[in-house]
């Protein structure tokens, strides 16, 4: 009993930890109240039969105070042993389940019961978290291997197209350049959440970053006849450059998808240390622009585009939150959109 009334407190917020000391007495006293009540009981019925038989009240009422003061002090023993076995519940109950070792010795058959129950559990989560880590080992290993299959396709199709200069030409590159784009982001995707990543984390000037991804967007830009307003900033950052090039291409691949022709997305920086893109395009609803972030979520431009994913901007957030980057949108439907990629002041510009 006494442990299902520590562990039914320990989920209480830790900031409260003096109501949570008061709330503890109290329910102390109501799972003791059974025994103070069958004292008091007893002691009404020797002090009636006393009365009944014209017996002095003093020999009940004497005994029956000694027996309350000895009570009342093993009850406070009793208190204080319970309050250190639910203080460390309650730092049990702060660590991870399979951390969680150490319970303080069960002294009644039910705690016996509810840490075998407990010990169970954590035996069937530890099985079922090394079954899913197996079968997530299997599926990245599969994709990492299919990822680097079909670069050899689009690397051959590629250098097929190299001496051909007509629109089909022209186009069949573009959708290649997609192709290796959702290529790109399927690799991110496994490895965000692998148990080894590859980020090399050194200064870097922003300007050669920047200039990386508009080259590789150049074809998209001259075809869409879209202008790209970029002035170098001068600027150095603690980053992964690999990975704030993937962060900036799914900016400008946004930018350029939802920009009309003779639009413009604009490159440019503002401190402290913020990297900002801008278009001029059909901007984003108010309605949407709370869950642009959440994986899978489209919007009401991506239901009307049919090729939106819903990835990017989730795989940007997690990316700059692993970073240290800050990562922000402002837009106006009919204005164009605002995105700002801020880098920690404590990590240099």
């Amino acid at each position: 009993m006494a442990v299902a009334v520590c562990l039914a407190v320990a989920v209480r917020p830790a900031g409260f930890a003096r109501r949570r000391s008061v709330d503890f007495f109290w329910k102390y006293l109501r799972q003791r109240r059974a025994g103070m009540l069958v004292l008091l009981v007893f002691a009404g019925i020797f002090l009636g039969a006393f009365l009944l038989y014209r017996l002095p009240a003093g020999a009940v009422l004497y005994p029956a105070l000694l027996c309350g003061l000895l009570g009342g002090l093993l009850l406070a023993v009793d208190y204080g042993r319970c309050w250190r076995r639910h203080r460390r519940l309650l730092e049990l109950g702060r660590q991870p389940a399979a951390l969680m070792e150490g319970f303080p010795a069960a002294e009644r058959v039910e705690e016996e019961d509810y840490q075998r129950i407990i010990e169970a559990l954590k035996r069937a989560q530890r099985e079922l978290e090394d079954g899913m880590g197996r079968r997530y080992g299997e599926m990245v290993d599969y994709y990492t291997l299919w990822v680097h299959q079909i670069k050899t396709p689009i690397a051959s199709m590629r250098l097929k197209l190299q001496a051909e200069d007509s629109p089909l030409a022209r186009g069949v590159r573009g959708d290649l350049f997609r192709i290796e784009q959702y290529v790109g982001m399927v690799l991110a995707f496994l490895r965000l959440d692998s148990d080894t990543t590859d980020y090399v984390i050194r200064e870097y000037a922003v300007d050669g970053i920047v200039r990386q991804a508009v080259r590789r967007f150049a074809g998209a830009f001259i075809g869409r006849r879209i202008g790209l307003c970029y002035e170098p900033v001068g600027a150095s950052v603690v980053t992964d450059e690999k990975w704030l090039l993937f962060v900036l291409e799914q900016l400008l691949d946004n930018a350029l998808k939802y920009t009309p022709e003779n639009g413009t997305v604009t490159v440019g920086w503002e401190e402290p240390g913020t990297l900002l893109i801008r278009d001029t395009g059909i901007g984003i609803a108010p309605e949407d622009l709370p869950r642009i972030f959440e994986r899978g979520y489209t919007g009401y431009n991506g239901r009307a585009d049919k090729r939106a994913s819903g990835i990017g901007l989730y795989l940007c957030r997690r990316v700059c939150g692993n970073l240290g980057h800050g990562l922000a949108v402002e837009s106006e439907p009919g204005r164009g959109t605002v995105v700002r990629v801020r880098f920690s002041v404590d990590k240099g510009v």
